[in-house]
């Protein structure tokens, strides 16, 4: 067991998880802003930041919230994969985000899964975020194995933005009919940043969801800092909080 674990706030329901870490990215913007600074954000992907995205779009549409000096940086992106593909990360979030508020395209940076040098390209990611000074906030979902972003068990604790396999169980999660249909058309590697890449921002968030994840958030929390489930090598950030609803805390000690 650890010593301790992060902070952990557990919300009714998943939409008010999902507000919550909307409000806290726009209570950062926002003070960022005022100071004349930009604010670098780090996102994630797949159905868990749905939620947190809408929100961000009704409060640019609602309230004035404004990206004009927001730098993001995407987790990941499947290798081989065009940009302008139906299932790559970079049209989930000029769909879900970028494409509906007033974010320069350009401060946008989403690895590019059709790069012919991969090792290249995740230099260049790393380089990048060097360059802004690092990344402010960085939101986290967790995959059913313990994975962030395509960090797979086994991962290390310092390791980089690289070229990565998907597990047999990581391709069926993204086969299930949300994303591809078949785990024939699910790509096999992708692109990542590493374990190390995440744990130097500034601030994370980790959002989980439903009862699906409460296996891999008890194993997070409460499980060995281990390399073998690649989540619970947040447990010593400095600044790290879990947000979750009722379903996914479910297996958590209350005690």
């Amino acid at each position: 067991m650890p010593a301790s674990i992060p902070p952990v706030v557990i919300c009714d329901q998943a939409t008010t998880a999902s507000e919550r870490v909307a409000k806290e990215i726009a209570d950062l913007i926002r003070s960022r802003h005022e100071a004349n600074k930009p604010t670098v954000l780090g996102l994630a992907t797949g159905s868990t930041p749905i939620g947190v995205y809408r929100e961000l779009v009704r409060l640019y549409r609602e309230e004035g919230l404004s990206f004009s000096k927001v730098i993001t940086f995407n987790l990941d992106e499947y290798w081989g994969l065009e940009s302008s593909h139906e299932q790559s990360y970079r049209r989930f979030m000029n769909q879900h985000l970028f494409e509906q508020v007033d974010i320069p395209l350009w401060n946008t940076h989403v690895l590019q899964g059709k790069n012919v040098n991969p090792s290249l390209e995740c230099q260049a990611f790393e380089t990048k975020i060097l360059a802004v000074g690092g990344v402010d906030l960085w939101l986290l979902g967790i995959g059913n194995n313990g994975h962030i972003a395509f960090n797979e068990p086994g991962s290390s604790v310092d390791s980089r933005t690289r070229l990565v396999n998907l597990t047999p169980s990581t391709i069926v999660a993204n086969s299930d009919g949300r994303f591809f249909k078949d785990p024939q058309d699910v790509p096999r590697c992708a692109l990542s940043a590493g374990i190390g890449t995440v744990r130097e921002a500034r601030r994370l968030i980790v959002l989980a969801l439903g009862e699906g994840k409460a296996s891999a958030v008890q194993n997070a929390l409460e499980g060995n800092f281990s390399p073998d489930n690649p989540a619970s090598m947040l447990q010593d950030h400095p600044h790290c909080t879990f947000v979750l609803d009722k379903g996914s805390s479910s297996a958590l000690n209350k005690n």
